[in-house]
């Protein structure tokens, strides 16, 4: 089992949830992140004063998977993220070691 971070912009979170729904995977966590990679922020103006945002607002997509359906829910996510700018976000692969379903103690990937 893998679970699989994806940090987006906010804007193609629907796109994101709907290219993962297609390919039959269910079950997501979204969570608003800030942080910044290589646009390391940008500068606003304010009521006429500037000042430096080096934080950016992001959102954290988190799937648990089982270790067949990886490489197509990668795909799914790319293809629904991109935009070919600059903080188009990243993917992050671990394993999980173990799931449990609360309700009904269930575990491991009948647990997903």
């Amino acid at each position: 089992m893998k679970l699989v971070a994806a940090i987006i912009k906010h804007f193609k979170l629907d796109d994101v949830r709907e290219a993962i729904a297609e390919v039959g995977i269910q079950g997501i966590t979204v969570t608003e992140v800030k942080g910044f990679g290589r646009q390391k922020g940008h500068t606003e103006l304010y009521r006429g004063a500037e000042y430096v945002v080096d934080f950016l607002p992001k959102l954290k997509v988190e799937v648990a998977v089982g270790d067949d359906q990886v490489e197509q829910l990668i795909g799914a996510i790319i293809q629904a993220a991109y935009t070919g700018s600059i903080g188009d976000g990243k993917i992050f692969v671990s394993n999980l070691e173990q799931v449990v379903r609360i309700r009904t103690g269930e575990m491991g990937a009948d647990a997903i």
